[in-house]
């Protein structure tokens, strides 16, 4: 088997020749999507933590009212963020909201157009397909490297990662809404003259809608999941005590700031829902 490895393919140095390139000739273009995100991050921050606390938690109830028009749900709110405030979390828990809600932002921002282009051209998703398996298979770690050279150290490379991370799910399920859409009501539409723009927003996105909304539940659920590891490149929030608890073995810490990260899923959850 020498005679294999003695030609190994330099895949490692191509990807650090793409790297160095992007950085040299790049940096324009990476310092302002930074500042960028910077001005959305501190933005949504200053909208959760400059008001009261009880406040705040008053809004998201009203927010979950609004969605879910169950006093149950509005009740889980109020008691599932008066226990992080119990807890002595609320900044970090404000940190990590900003992280998710961001994530959310770019993702379906992105992730329902890709979809909808998807499903509109075959070709298009066939040539996607890799791609995303591999965004959502690729260890994150990996893809942590760059972003920090790219971006340095900060919410802004977490936000980078959990983005690369998350966006193939609502791509794939906004596509799989779309291309699910029965041929008669294509059809029906077509007969009276429908335009493609007349189709899509009135037959294809409505008919799509549970799958879109599971991928925004699913959005938040995964952005959720990668707290810990965006705080390993300095981001704030609940990932932050997760890991001084992991460097210290102090399992005190760790459980509460685990507890605090199920209730704000579970939260989350409940009030994006649609059963």
């Amino acid at each position: 088997m020498d005679w294999l490895t003695a030609t190994k393919i330099p895949i490692g140095k191509w990807a650090k020749a793409a790297v160095d390139w992007l950085t040299d000739n790049g940096a324009w273009f990476f310092d302002g999507l930074a500042d960028a995100i910077n001005w959305l991050i501190s933005w949504i921050l200053w909208a959760l933590q400059a008001p009261h606390p009880l406040i705040v938690v008053a809004v998201l109830a009203g927010i979950a009212w609004l969605l879910q028009r169950s006093l149950a749900t509005v009740a889980l709110v109020v008691i599932g963020f008066l226990f992080i405030l119990n807890q002595g979390y609320w900044q970090e828990t404000t940190e990590t909201l900003t992280l998710v809600l961001c994530s959310v932002l770019v993702c379906m921002g992105f992730g329902v157009p890709i979809g909808i282009a998807a499903a509109h051209r075959p070709k298009l998703y066939s040539a996607l397909r890799p791609v995303l398996d591999m965004m959502q298979t690729l260890p994150t770690f990996v893809y942590l490297i760059p972003a920090i050279v790219f971006f340095g150290i900060g919410m802004v490379p977490g936000l980078i990662a959990t983005t690369i991370f998350v966006i193939p799910s609502p791509i794939r399920l906004t596509y799989l809404g779309v291309i699910t859409t029965p041929r008669e009501l294509k059809e029906a539409g077509l007969a009276f003259g429908a335009t493609p723009w007349q189709l899509l927003r009135k037959i294809e996105l409505p008919y799509a809608y549970p799958q879109i909304m599971a991928g925004l539940t699913q959005t938040i659920m995964l952005s959720l999941s990668m707290v810990v590891i965006a705080a390993l490149v300095g981001a704030d929030g609940l990932g932050v005590p997760v890991v001084r608890a992991l460097n210290t073995v102090n399992t005190a810490l760790g459980f509460e700031a685990g507890l605090v990260i199920v209730v704000v899923a579970i939260v989350l959850d409940r009030v994006f829902r649609r059963d």
